[in-house]
């Protein structure tokens, strides 16, 4: 077929899952994508029900589901990518800014699943690619080991700094273990900030000594704690603690993925922190640092130059 009577390649679609609303709405935008509707919705015996509302017939679909409390959306999200296939999407891709089930990377007792690689198994099987913000990976060091399909990963820090350098007078980064070093480094390179970790002397299983190196130096500066997921609390509320001993001002607490699990928000505050601020991977009252932007971009090795070369099961270089 000649150039002049190809067919013009049309426009992906976004369909959001409950919730999602806001980020799709805002890659529509970035990205000049359609925003199409679906139903997804719950039968009176807790069963999902789920009903694609737009044409999608020969064009890439993208869902956007971030994937907090994962067990509630992972049946309806599978099901949405079955529905999109079975309406003729040319292809299905995943946008989920946080994603679950990272922990459990290995067998730690005789009896456990590795429940990373199978959850991994079952998106790699509904979706062509994912796009994700900062994974958490320990023993995995790459999303290939867990998810056969082609992968982007948007990293946070550089928004995150842009958000510091906007907000925080004489900002100092801190990591609350040695662990935290090259990511809290990051984030205080992008802010064109200083950026200390705190050493722990561990004397016994409960006695503990942490202590800030030069101290005297900094007790002019803000303090910042960046953590990547804050479930619990417990590093930053801990954290908090031997900063506010130590006589630094409250704290500025930033959360890349705002899991805040049961009471740790009231927890964090109640410990002593300044000001709780989170990227929007997950809705939450704390969002001040918008990632949609930094998605776009990562989309856009994706979408739409290459659309007519993704189909089922497709792989992208």
């Amino acid at each position: 077929m000649h150039n002049s009577e190809a067919k013009p390649l049309r426009r992906p679609v976004v369909i959001a899952m409950p919730g999602n609303e806001q980020l799709a709405n805002e890659l529509a935008t970035l990205l000049s994508l359609e925003r199409g509707a679906a139903t997804v919705r719950r039968f009176p015996d807790a069963e999902s029900y789920v009903r694609i509302e737009s044409p999608v017939d020969a064009r890439a679909a993208l869902i956007v589901c971030t994937l907090d409390r994962p067990d509630d959306k992972l049946v309806p999200l599978l099901l949405l990518a079955a529905a999109l296939r079975e309406a003729g999407a040319r292809s299905v891709g995943l946008v989920a800014p946080y994603l679950p089930y990272m922990r459990q990377d290995q067998r730690f007792r005789p009896g456990e699943t590795i429940s990373a690689h199978h959850v991994g198994t079952w998106i790699s099987q509904c979706v062509d690619w994912l796009v994700t913000v900062d994974p958490h990976l320990h023993r995995i060091t790459d999303l290939s080991q867990v998810y056969s399909v082609p992968s982007r990963v948007v990293h946070a820090a550089g928004s995150v700094a842009q958000w510091i350098q906007a907000h925080v007078r004489d900002a100092l980064l801190v990591g609350p273990d040695e662990e935290s070093a090259q990511w809290v480094g990051a984030v205080a390179q992008d802010a064109h900030a200083p950026f200390v970790v705190l050493s722990k002397t561990r004397r016994g299983d409960r006695d503990v000594e942490v202590s800030l190196p030069g101290i005297e130096r900094w007790r002019s500066h803000t303090p910042v704690l960046v953590d990547d997921i804050v479930s619990t609390a417990r590093t930053m509320i801990e954290t908090v603690g031997h900063l506010r001993r130590a006589g630094l001002a409250a704290p500025v607490c930033v959360a890349i993925h705002p899991v805040f699990a049961q009471t740790a928000f009231e927890d964090l505050r109640a410990a002593g922190a300044g000001e709780i601020v989170s990227c929007d991977t997950i809705r939450h009252p704390s969002n001040r640092i918008p990632l949609a932007t930094a998605i776009a971009a990562s989309l856009r090795t994706l979408l739409p130059e290459r659309t007519a070369r993704i189909g089922r099961r497709a792989r992208i270089p």
